[in-house]
């Protein structure tokens, strides 16, 4: 079993060192940037990947060119901004050495926020298949919340993915304008109909839900902020899908 680690950047010159360090299990790690103005691409050349430059596809498109450019079959995809855990690591040794079961494996993501590991608010442990076997999954999504599909038996791996979030409120809400921008467009493109409804409960249900329901509150002043930046991101997401749609 051999693995191609696959991963996609652009101007991630802080994050990618960390990211490909984490690979030391797989037999070749592959970098699609997609225009980077920064030194991703030379740091990721320095750290040993190999790294394709491509337009941008979108993000399961993207994700899929680098599937598609891949060396061999199963494919272990992160972000730039994720890592391995030692735990799994080492689960992943395990696993090519004694072949694969399943066609395709979940893993579970620990995320830190502003400096905290969330093992509340509905982000722990967050389940997403990243390790596959590309003749039997595929990434789907048009615009944003990219996800694997795989056509055949799915496993659970138990180590952590680590994943770098924010690490300040600004750098939250950058990223959050970029999202709630593409989760509209995902809506006006449906001609979803907004009413306020979606702009007034459903950011008050969303904050309840996460500080609550989802025992934010465990979190500290972090799963606070979580939780009031999961209602705004509803709010936002509606609002701008409102004023894009015509006749509104």
């Amino acid at each position: 079993m051999k693995i191609s680690a696959t991963i996609i950047t652009c101007n991630e010159e802080r994050n990618v060192p960390r990211a490909i360090e984490s690979l030391r299990c797989c037999d070749e790690i592959l970098v699609v940037d997609s225009g980077s103005t920064d030194r991703t691409v030379e740091i990721a050349r320095k750290f040993g990947a190999r790294v394709i430059e491509a337009g941008w596809r979108g993000y399961a498109g993207q994700k899929n060119f680098a599937s598609e450019q891949a060396s061999h079959d199963w494919i272990l995809s992160i972000d730039a901004d994720e890592a391995l855990s030692e735990d799994l690591e080492a689960e992943i040794w395990q696993l090519k050495k004694n072949g694969p079961e399943y066609d395709a494996y979940t893993v579970p993501r620990l995320a830190q926020y502003l400096g905290r590991w969330i093992l509340y608010s509905g982000w722990y442990p967050d389940r997403k298949i990243r390790l596959f076997d590309r003749r039997k999954a595929r990434w789907v999504g048009d615009y944003v919340h990219e996800s694997v599909v795989c056509d055949g038996r799915v496993g659970h791996l138990q180590g952590n993915l680590l994943h770098f979030t924010c690490g300040s409120l600004s750098e939250h809400l950058k990223t959050m304008d970029r999202y709630t921008t593409l989760a509209a467009e995902e809506l006006a493109a449906r001609r979803a109909r907004i009413g306020y409804r979606h702009l007034l409960v459903e950011p008050a249900w969303t904050f309840f839900r996460t500080y609550v329901l989802k025992r934010g509150f465990l979190d500290g002043v972090e799963g606070l902020a979580i939780a009031y930046m999961a209602a705004l991101y509803t709010f936002l997401k509606y609002a701008k899908a409102r004023f894009m749609s015509p006749g509104r």
